[in-house]
């Protein structure tokens, strides 16, 4: 089991409640496993906690068999790679530089490359369709094409758990599908993946299992199937929808307000 998360709650200073309360994960080797939920139900709080990132009130998370205290920021980068919702970069990078940045995690910022850096590196740039980008300035990408030089960059390392939060943010429909596809066939090889999402029909369609967290809490887990039905959509996300079924995956139709709810397969 590469994560092994139980009983975790997270209040951040100030707050009148907590933000995630007695949330439960695990994720094994070659497994991908989606969180979603609406806006603010803790998501992103769930993969700073699992990280490290933010202090826990309650729980236990265990990395590849390590309580996370045990594990140095360092160590930790060798076996995970974030990529995180936002970021802001100060300087003016080229691409290549940028993903390069990837291996500091395995090599530490002032030792050169090795054969097998470049090659780590050219192969991320290649998996991302962000080779042609490489002697690019990092402000002058659109904002799809800056999320696929970070995914990259994260690729670059070459962990065994790959976290995304809200990774086809910005991009088109091309891309979007093209970073599912890599991130299946990248779990397909042995890595492990937790997938942070609003597109519940690409989490169905991808992922093993999904989270649905509602108001920092575990609202369901389980297969596509056994999650995302209609009526526990419908009350996480406070809108009708229905559920279709499209190559064995269930897919979810929002409905207008004053549409009959049918459940259709």
């Amino acid at each position: 089991m590469i994560v092994s998360a139980e009983g975790i709650a997270i209040r951040y200073p100030g707050a009148s409640r907590e933000a995630l309360t007695g949330v439960d994960l695990t994720l094994a080797s070659g497994e991908l496993v989606g969180v979603a939920g609406p806006n603010g139900c803790g998501k992103t709080s769930l993969i700073r906690g699992l990280l490290g990132l933010v202090p826990l009130a309650r729980g236990r998370v265990v990395i590849d068999d390590r309580p996370l205290a045990s594990w140095s920021r360092a160590d930790l980068a060798q076996v995970v790679a974030l990529v995180p919702q936002r970021e802001d970069t100060p300087f003016s990078w080229r691409v290549g530089e940028m993903v390069g940045f990837g291996r500091y995690a395995r090599l530490g910022s002032l030792s050169p490359m090795s054969r097998d850096d470049r090659r780590a590196v050219e192969e991320a740039l290649l998996r991302c369709d962000v080779a042609e980008l490489r002697d690019r300035a990092i402000e002058t990408l659109s904002g799809g094409e800056w999320q696929r030089v970070r995914i990259a960059r994260a690729l670059a390392q070459e962990p065994r758990l790959l976290v995304l939060d809200e990774p086809t943010a910005s991009l088109d429909l091309e891309h979007e599908m093209a970073l599912f596809e890599l991130v299946q066939k990248l779990v397909r090889e042995g890595l492990s993946a937790l997938v942070v999402t609003h597109h519940l029909n690409l989490a169905a369609r991808y992922a093993s299992r999904i989270l649905l967290l509602e108001s920092g809490r575990l609202a369901a887990a389980g297969s596509a199937a056994e999650v995302l039905r209609p009526e526990i959509i419908s009350r996480v996300f406070r809108w009708p929808v229905t559920v279709v079924s499209h190559e064995d995956a269930p897919q979810i139709v929002p409905l207008r307000p004053d549409s009959p709810r049918r459940h259709y397969s």
